[in-house]
């Protein structure tokens, strides 16, 4: 498959595309450069409206067998490459979504592709280890040549998970035990512990919490739902956990203009992080662990200045709690830099960063002292997947090869500034354009606009993504360049006008 694919992505790079050209297409941007990379289509192309008859087909099937509310169409990915997505129907979407942000360099990268062909490491894609307590002679070799390689500021240590959610339910533990092993400092667990543990009861099992923010999105297993809240249909009808939640900033755009008023925003929400830690330390239910997104991304995109993360940071030390950074969707380049806090400019940024999406794996860094004391504390079945740590080492040369973090900052500045003049020719739709690197959203005037807008955008060949209450976000793969920021801006222009 590996080798036909490569092949027919040669083929295509040589067909002529015409669909620039067609009518109805509204140039406010300027015209899209040919395509640069080998294995990239040169524009959308639409057959159906989306989705086409045979998504219909087959989401009926599934509804059969399990709910398949959420889904939007079925999708061929053998012929899916670069930015591009083809579903069942045949047609090819320009994806600025790019599977709620996880494809780091695009769809069947050739190196990716050459590496499935590779006889050296077919045991490693055939053998799922329980990697916990049999893992493979060259793990540690891999571990290094990939995460460790990008390993944030001042962390020596990394777990691997397998998704996000697992990734900040472990972290979370780990928080918790650094704490439990602080408080009691050289001392074994009593037997009032080991006790009292098992059936759900302190001190075995401590009154501890974790504060997080409004507007976060952390995961949705139990102890992560405890600090999520970014949409009800996330957490409804599911017990919780009595943890603080805080402000989080609310920025006014353009943040040149507002400079003022934002830093009287951070402040006031800082003040109340404190002030919520003391709260709980009196109710008994001291604050082990701040979490935090450097962007909140699924709810709302929203963002903080530096100065407000590194007082953050200065106030976990300050109250003796672990500050556990989530770079779940942040991680991986996305901002133009490989990590997002690394806009902080701080040499010791963190005590925990967790990660997942488009490093291919899940997990979490960790400052010594984190690391928990007792096998099995820690511990899954799989606790990752050692094929991925082969991706992304993959992924990793290609970034390197390629320049990718700097092409993400060159089309993360045409992004925002396409949404900026858009959003002065329709300010009653558009507003708050803002981002960092390609990780860029704009809020819509109302809901149903944005699904509205969604929803013809992707009839026109383009995937888009919404988060918090009426924004759109954008996600797009690492290789997303100059000219298809041209390419989308020109269709977004096109459905914007016919809503004028």
């Amino acid at each position: 498959m590996a080798s036909s694919l490569i092949s027919r992505q040669l083929a295509l790079s040589l067909q002529k595309n015409l669909w620039l050209s067609a009518s109805g297409c509204r140039y406010v941007s300027k015209a899209a450069t040919k395509t640069q990379m080998e294995f990239d289509y040169d524009g959308p192309s639409m057959k159906t409206s989306v989705p086409g008859p045979r998504s219909q087909e087959l989401t009926k099937q599934l509804g059969d067998i399990q709910n398949v509310g959420a889904v939007n169409f079925f999708c061929n990915y053998e012929e899916s490459r670069g930015n591009y997505l083809v579903d069942v129907d045949g047609n090819r979407m320009l994806d600025l979504y790019t599977q709620i942000s996880s494809i780091p360099i695009g769809y069947n990268h050739p190196a990716l592709l050459k590496l499935m062909t590779n006889p050296h490491n077919l045991s490693t894609f055939v053998n799922r280890p329980a990697l916990g307590i049999l893992p493979p002679e060259n793990f540690p070799d891999k571990i290094s040549e990939s995460l460790l390689s990008v390993a944030p500021s001042g962390m020596s240590r990394v777990q691997t998970m397998a998704c996000g959610s697992c990734s900040n339910e472990n972290a979370f533990k780990s928080m918790f035990i650094w704490y439990r092993n602080k408080e009691r400092g050289q001392t074994a667990p009593s037997d009032q512990d080991l006790s009292t543990c098992m059936v759900n009861q302190a001190p075995g099992c401590p009154d501890l919490s974790i504060l997080s923010f409004m507007g976060s999105f952390h995961g949705r297993t139990m102890g992560c739902l405890a600090t999520t809240h970014s949409k009800v249909i996330h957490k409804l009808d599911i017990p919780s956990f009595d943890w603080p939640i805080a402000p989080f900033p609310r920025l006014q755009y353009p943040l040149e203009e507002f400079t003022r008023e934002n830093a009287q925003e951070e402040s006031r929400c800082l003040e109340e992080v404190e002030d919520l830690i003391v709260k709980w330390r009196q109710k008994g239910k001291p604050v082990a662990g701040i979490v935090v997104e450097p962007i909140q991304a699924e709810g709302g995109d929203n963002h903080a200045s530096p100065d407000f993360f590194r007082s953050l940071r200065n106030i976990a030390r300050k109250h003796g709690s672990a500050f556990h950074v989530d770079e779940v969707q942040t991680g991986g380049g996305t901002t133009g830099k490989f990590w997002a806090h690394e806009h902080w400019g701080m040499d010791d940024p963190a005590d925990i960063v967790s990660f997942s999406k488009k490093l291919l794996t899940g997990g979490y860094f960790q400052r010594d002292e984190l690391q928990p004391d007792k096998p099995y504390r820690i511990f899954n079945t799989w606790m990752g997947d050692p094929s991925k740590n082969l991706f992304l080492a993959e992924v990793l040369n290609v970034i390197h090869r390629e320049n990718l973090l700097e092409e993400v900052t060159r089309s993360g500045k045409a992004l925002l500034k396409g949404l900026y003049e858009l959003q002065g020719q329709y300010p009653n739709i558009l507003s708050r354009a803002r981002g960092q690197g390609t990780f860029c959203a704009v809020d819509i005037c109302d809901d149903e606009t944005r699904n509205s807008i969604m929803l013809k955008a992707r009839d026109k060949g383009v995937i888009l993504g919404g988060c918090g209450d009426r924004s759109i976000r954008f996600r797009p793969a690492l290789v997303f360049k100059e000219y298809h920021v041209h390419i989308f801006l020109n269709i977004f222009s096109d459905v914007l006008a016919q809503l004028k």
